[in-house]
């Protein structure tokens, strides 16, 4: 498997491709590393290519917020500017006066 160069960075909002979600990345794997019982699960239809960059987000949509993890091919930037509500997010990072999110400085003991 060739690894490719991610697209999107840490903290960077994006949405889904095809569903109404969008959320902030926190984490993202070179190549899919995420079980095979996971990957099969998704419908052959939409099931994405293994050799790309996956994305961990923050993430929500109109009903509820959760962690998703995603492919490359099924992501766009989100320039909507609209702040993101998953609680989880602010653990991780501060918004910006511009509206990015930008990693938290880990304290060092």
């Amino acid at each position: 498997m060739k690894e490719s160069t991610a697209k999107f960075g840490i903290g960077q909002v994006v949405r889904h491709r095809k569903y109404p979600f969008r959320g902030v990345v926190y984490d993202v794997d070179p190549v899919f590393a995420n079980t095979e019982e996971w990957w099969m699960a998704i419908p052959e239809d939409v099931r994405p290519r293994k050799d790309q960059p996956f994305y961990h987000l923050f993430a929500e949509n109109t009903e509820t917020e959760y962690v998703a993890y995603v492919s490359e091919q099924n992501l766009l930037p989100d320039t909507s500017g609209e702040p993101l509500r998953n609680a989880q997010i602010e653990e991780v990072f501060v918004r910006t006066e511009d509206g990015e999110y930008k990693a938290k400085s880990i304290p060092r003991n």
